[in-house]
């Protein structure tokens, strides 16, 4: 993967001007995801500051942390997209990867060797001391229009410093939760999978 410039300077002031697109308006505890476009460049923002006062001054700004800490820790790794920028504390930028949200309807359309490739970029985020937790939600799984899987929303995740005590000995427990992700999709994406009823995981 090449390497992604810094994002590119945008203040609270001008967020609303240069989106172009609301990607995910959020609830009352979650943030909008919107596209935003400078100088020609596309990329997204995570932003929370819609929210109600108390959202803002708490779970907005420590979700925020948390997240950037995540993406912070996955630099470079093909399947997250990178982390490009804080805006203020409740908003933050990261790289535009556009694909597709896993469904059923991508069964037989996707490369056969998706799940293993996603497999193995979920290995190589627990290496780096992140559990996902959060990847049974078919938004935050895609595959990208290369074929790649994407993941993307670490408001859930936990992060480790890797080769620590908890490290050692939670990421392996809490990893079952990611790789349980990877055998739904799996399953899913089986063009002879006999599974028809909806997904009530969410």
């Amino acid at each position: 993967m090449t390497d992604t410039p810094p994002c590119p300077a945008i203040s609270r002031g001008e967020l609303a001007g240069h989106t172009t697109a609301v990607l995910n308006r959020g609830n009352s505890r979650n943030p909008d995801v919107l596209l935003v476009e400078v100088g020609g460049r596309s990329f997204v923002v995570k932003d929370f500051a819609p929210r109600d006062a108390w959202v803002r001054a708490s779970i907005g700004r420590w979700i925020t942390a948390r997240e950037i800490r995540a993406l912070r820790a996955l630099d470079g790794l093909p399947s997250v997209p990178r982390f490009l920028g804080s805006i203020d504390p409740l908003a933050f930028a990261v790289e535009y990867r556009p694909g597709r949200r896993m469904s059923r309807k991508l069964a037989g359309r996707v490369p056969p060797e998706f799940p293993g490739r996603l497999e193995a970029a979920l290995r190589e985020m627990h290496r780096r001391g992140v559990a996902h937790l959060d990847l049974r939600h078919r938004s935050n799984v895609m595959v990208g229009d290369d074929g790649e899987p994407i993941l993307i929303d670490f408001g859930s995740a936990l992060i480790f410093r890797p080769g620590s005590f908890l490290a050692r000995w939670l990421l392996p427990l809490l990893g079952r939760i990611d790789f349980a992700a990877v055998e739904k999709w799996r399953r899913r994406l089986s063009p002879s999978s006999s599974d028809p009823g909806p997904d009530r995981t969410r």
